[in-house]
């Protein structure tokens, strides 16, 4: 079951994971250089032996790095750590059980592995005690016959019980403060009862009017923000499905074929009052309308996209040169003509033809060598694309882009004056407050002062082993600071920023005669011991890369 440490790590510092991580036994902090070659053997080194692994072998890094990502999985119940940390974490663990055999510590009891199977968490309810069950199920999914088998689930939990015991002779006692066990009561114990003020930021509507100068010293000091991409310049020849349909025929057992193939993907006619429902095997009749307009649509798509795949075709057969004249007598004898299209980039695609990523992937493909395209699905049928140049990235003059530049001019003055109407609200609420005003009234007053929407909420007393599940993560970092009877600065997230109030603030027993002062000086020990016994086998990973490292 977590400790209230790892509940109030997990929920407040996201950061502090790592460490958590660490405890667990997957380090994240050692980089390896490119000459390693771990995970990428050359074919020319036959041999590099790494704490009894030949990491020139594919067999033994199979080995290696199975066991690690089979290990981790069983400890951190989910599989899926990343490639790097399953590689620094396979090479430690293996540096460890190296350790263990030269200290020669006992093969793992029985005994053993079941009680280390009982503190993993793949194994673990939700509240952190073991589940029988879900072994159960785990060992009989072991029996059908993956890769995984029950064999191999024993040997990676006894070498991990070994390993652990090196980690706990490396770890050694852990030396601790008395000033970091009474910080950290003082962090996870404190109670709190707070007043949360939030100010919206849509409701305030400063006036911000630049100038020309100012808009122009903007628009030199963002320049990059304004570039314009790569764009393409082009037209095309369109095929649309109305040309083609006339052309269509279909018959009633193809018509049946396809709504019986899914006939909810049809609507039946809503009734008065009602919402329309998907049809059922029984409404062809109903639905006869739809089914044929569905049917004579796909072919008449089919049949643009083969007429523009017959120009593309032609195109290529006749080998037309990208000579305006040439191509434009070329298609006037195919009866099609071209029509333009604006420059669009590869991100927006051209606006004519609904912004169409695949068309504007196609254009990005064109050349003055290959001029013209394959046939494409559109919205409306199917085209055949012209490549007449490629404009490349540009700076824009301001006048281009200035209004544009005025809202983002706008919107960051906007931010800075809402920085500076915080630190007001801040004063004035602690103004109100030492008044003699009750929250929610100081709330009020502040807010009309200011012209702002400003709500107040009061939160039941708590401390965060167990903070409340409806506050504002924003709220709670601003508590390392802050003394009873004080306001925080405002916190600002997207759309609001938050004042804090501390209308109270309780400190638990920081003596050392409370039980938990001694529970509290445990637990960090066994932590920064654990980070110290990762850090020497890290160092020990790295020398002894060092050590095999191919000689050039």
């Amino acid at each position: 079951m977590f400790t209230w440490i790892q509940r109030y790590f997990q929920k407040h510092l996201g950061v502090i994971m790592l460490l958590i991580l660490l405890i667990v036994g997957v380090p994240m902090v050692i980089v390896f250089t490119p000459g390693s070659t771990i995970g990428q053997p050359d074919r020319h080194i036959t041999s590099r032996e790494v704490f009894g692994y030949n990491l020139g072998s594919p067999e033994d890094q199979a080995r290696l790095f199975g066991d690690a990502n089979l290990s981790a999985t069983l400890q951190l119940g989910y599989a899926g750590i990343n490639s790097e940390q399953l590689q620094q974490y396979a090479l430690q663990r293996a540096a460890a059980l190296h350790m263990a055999d030269e200290l020669r510590i006992p093969a793992t009891t029985k005994a053993e592995v079941t009680e280390h199977i009982k503190s993993l968490a793949i194994f673990a309810t939700p509240e952190g005690s073991f589940d029988a069950q879900r072994y159960d199920g785990f060992r009989t999914s072991l029996k059908s016959g993956g890769r995984i088998t029950e064999a191999d689930v024993s040997r990676v939990i006894a070498d991990d019980v070994r390993a652990d015991k090196v980690r706990d002779i490396l770890a050694g006692p852990g030396y601790v403060l008395d000033s970091d066990v009474i910080a950290q009561l003082k962090r996870a114990q404190t109670q709190w009862t707070l007043g949360i003020a939030t100010i919206d930021y849509e409701s305030f509507k400063p006036t911000v009017d630049p100038t020309n100068e100012q808009l122009a010293q903007f628009f030199g000091d963002n320049t990059f923000r304004y570039e314009i991409p790569p764009r393409v310049r082009a037209a095309y020849v369109s095929y649309p499905l109305e040309a083609f349909l006339p052309q269509v025929t279909v018959t009633d057992e193809e018509l049946r074929a396809v709504f019986d193939s899914a006939p909810g993907r049809f609507q039946k006619p809503a009734a008065e009052g009602q919402e329309a429902a998907a049809a059922g095997p029984a409404d062809f009749a109903i639905v006869r309308d739809q089914v044929e307009n569905t049917v004579r649509q796909a072919k008449a798509r089919r049949l643009a996209t083969k007429a523009a795949s017959d120009l593309s075709l032609a195109l290529f057969e006749g080998k037309i040169s990208n000579d305006p004249a040439v191509l434009e007598s070329f298609l006037s004898a195919h009866q099609v003509k071209l029509q333009p299209l604006q420059p669009f980039t590869e991100e927006a695609g051209p606006a004519e033809l609904n912004n169409s990523a695949e068309i504007a992937a196609a254009a990005f493909k064109l050349n003055a060598e290959r001029f013209y395209s394959d046939a494409i699905p559109a919205a409306n049928g199917a085209v055949v694309l012209f490549w007449q140049e490629t404009l490349p990235t540009r700076t824009p003059l301001l006048t281009e882009v200035l209004a544009e530049v005025k809202a983002d001019y706008t919107a960051g003055e906007k931010r800075k004056q809402f920085v500076e109407l915080g630190r007001k609200a801040k004063t004035q609420l602690a103004t109100q407050l030492q008044g003699g005003a009750d929250f929610a009234t100081a709330v009020e007053k502040v807010a009309a002062s200011l012209g702002v929407t400003i709500t107040a909420k009061q939160l039941e007393p708590f401390d965060l082993t167990n903070p409340p599940q409806d506050s504002s993560f924003t709220s709670f970092n601003v508590l390392e600071g802050l003394e009873q009877g004080q306001v925080s600065d405002m916190a600002i997230t997207r759309d609001q920023g938050v004042l804090v109030y501390a209308l109270e603030r309780k400190l638990p027993d920081l003596s050392p005669d409370n039980p938990q002062f001694g529970e509290m000086r445990a637990q960090i020990a066994a932590f920064t011991g654990r980070m110290g016994a990762s850090r020497i086998l890290s160092e020990m990973v790295e020398e002894e890369l060092r050590r095999t490292e191919p000689k050039l």
